[in-house]
């Protein structure tokens, strides 16, 4: 349960983000001030409503000390499972799992969503037959 804790099909871009800036002991503030950004664009970014250009993640990366694959997929430098992650019940470790599932295969069917939603757009613009 704990060793993929930060892996894509456990967390999200957001998640990540957040954890790093709460590890290295930041405000989201404080991160926003570092960074020169909007407090509402580091909000966006955490609520996983956005996602920063390039130059914005290698600095968040340093500042955060995580990698930036970490920040984008959960593999590489990052951090590790939080410590009280072990202390789970079965209970709740089941729901987290189910909720994981869940995540996957909802993942999974938007991606289908979007295959149909090309294939279709392809079908209205080319010539009737």
């Amino acid at each position: 349960m704990t060793e993929n804790w930060y892996g894509p099909d456990a967390a999200t871009f957001g998640d990540r983000v957040a954890a790093a800036r709460e590890a290295a002991g930041m405000t989201q503030e404080q991160l926003a001030k570092r960074m020169g950004i909007k407090l509402k664009t580091l909000r966006a970014w955490e609520d996983d409503l956005s996602e920063p250009r390039a130059n914005k993640l290698s600095m968040m990366a340093g500042m955060l000390n995580v990698s930036i694959m970490w920040l984008l997929n959960g593999e590489g430098e990052g951090l590790d499972a939080p410590s009280d992650a072990t202390e789970l019940s079965g209970d709740v470790i089941d729901i987290l799992t189910e909720m994981r599932e869940l995540r996957t295969q909802l993942k999974g069917q938007v991606e289908r969503l979007a295959r149909l939603e090309k294939k279709l757009r392809l079908k209205l613009k080319a010539p009737s037959e």
